[in-house]
């Protein structure tokens, strides 16, 4: 199997800018939340599934799943949360599988937000992108909208900073400039490189 590189933190804390840093450097990030954006498009089973459980108020007007009022019942209840991913993770997982299996590069990138919190993908190497939860509040704030209550909210259902450094394997902070990511991600390309030609299991180049 190809080598593959857990990408995760808090929300907020700047995965989508490392992900694209690597996929200038050549290297596929498949996104666990854009494959569960494609397992509930219109006319999927997951997205019919989704409306049994939770009714047509979890859609828009145009048949698409309504993201936020989703996301309002998954927060505000925690066996809300448990019973949507019962729904989503398998088809998830299924389809992660799908795009693991035609990668051909040494090594891809997973970018799973709640990878400690689930553990349930396998992957051979956890790198965390780490910022202060003050900042993770800060562009939440700015970036989508959320009154404080519903950011805080969103935090608490994640796991703790702690949490996650103590998954990892390799640590990005992303509380500098941007083009400190570039580097950092450069040195962790060379690095994933050698991995994944001595794993045993690891793509070949």
């Amino acid at each position: 199997m190809v080598y593959r590189v857990g990408l995760t933190g808090g929300i907020a804390s700047g995965k989508s800018a490392v992900g694209a840093a690597f996929e200038r450097l050549g290297i596929p990030v498949i996104d666990t939340d854009q494959l569960a954006r494609e397992v509930v498009l219109p006319g999927t089973d997951g997205l019919a599934a989704i409306v049994t459980r939770f009714g047509p108020s979890v859609l828009q007007a145009n048949g698409s799943l309504d993201r936020r009022a989703l996301r309002g019942l998954v927060f505000a209840d925690a066996g809300v949360r448990k019973d949507l991913e019962a729904l989503l993770h398998p088809r998830i997982h299924a389809l992660l599988a799908e795009r693991v299996d035609q990668v051909e590069t040494p090594y891809c990138v997973l970018a799973i937000p709640l990878l400690v919190e689930g553990g349930r993908i396998a992957v051979d190497r956890v790198l965390v992108v780490d910022c202060p939860r003050e900042t993770q509040l800060a562009r939440l704030l700015a970036r989508d909208g959320e009154t404080l209550k519903g950011a805080v909210a969103i935090l608490a259902a994640q796991a703790t900073r702690e949490a996650r450094l103590a998954r990892a394997d390799d640590v990005i902070d992303n509380t500098g400039p941007l083009d400190l990511l570039d580097t950092a991600v450069a040195g962790l390309h060379r690095r994933y490189l050698e991995l994944a030609t001595s794993h045993p299991n690891g793509a070949k180049i």
